[in-house]
């Protein structure tokens, strides 16, 4: 009587369990996106600053990857960028990444606001479970200088130089510019 008693609580709790578990990983996720957008921000203001978008470039095809693999490496994740337009195709999105961001489009078509636009679900990849987390970028105005339709022909030259496959042109203010991405293993 014991044993089924203690396997009908296991069965009523494990939804409640499994929802705080979620929200967890989301809380964190939510933590070290922010500490990707604070680490990234405050090096493209940098650079911004000391040499404009030509020397921004190199931040985003030099630093961004590594403030994504350090941030990876501390927290045992895989941390990252992606977006249906990328400029770097080594950031090109998965097949959940991209249902995701396809969302996110529809979401945007229908109202939402894009700053706040997140995404998170546990999934089962092969046997491997995993909880995966996206982040919408908003693009702001600063971004538009590398990413809007009206880039300089010298700046245009250092992109075609550094992104051979870009395809991260053409973007207006607001639109959806891609997103955070977080895949956290669950032992």
């Amino acid at each position: 009587m014991k044993r089924i008693l203690l396997i009908a609580t296991t069965l009523i709790l494990s939804p409640a369990y499994a929802d705080n578990q979620i929200k967890e990983h989301a809380a964190k996720s939510k933590t070290v996106i922010k500490e990707f957008m604070g680490q990234l921000k405050g090096e493209l203001q940098s650079s911004m600053k000391a040499g404009g978008p030509i020397k921004t470039v190199d931040v985003c095809k030099d630093k961004a990857p590594v403030i994504a693999k350090d941030l990876s490496d501390k927290y045992g994740w895989k941390v990252a960028r992606t977006s249906l337009k990328t400029r770097n195709s080594a950031n090109a999105p998965d097949a959940w990444e991209t249902k995701v961001l396809h969302e996110f489009e529809k979401r945007k078509q229908n109202g939402e606001k894009v700053k706040p636009m997140a995404y998170f679900e546990m999934v089962n990849d092969n046997g491997v479970e995993s909880f995966r987390f996206m982040k919408a970028i908003p693009t702001g105005k600063p971004c538009l200088q590398c990413h809007g339709d009206n880039i300089s022909p010298e700046l245009a030259a250092k992109l075609d130089a550094s992104y051979p496959e870009d395809k991260a042109r053409g973007f207006k203010q607001g639109d959806i510019r891609g997103a955070f991405t977080i895949t956290q293993p669950v032992n």
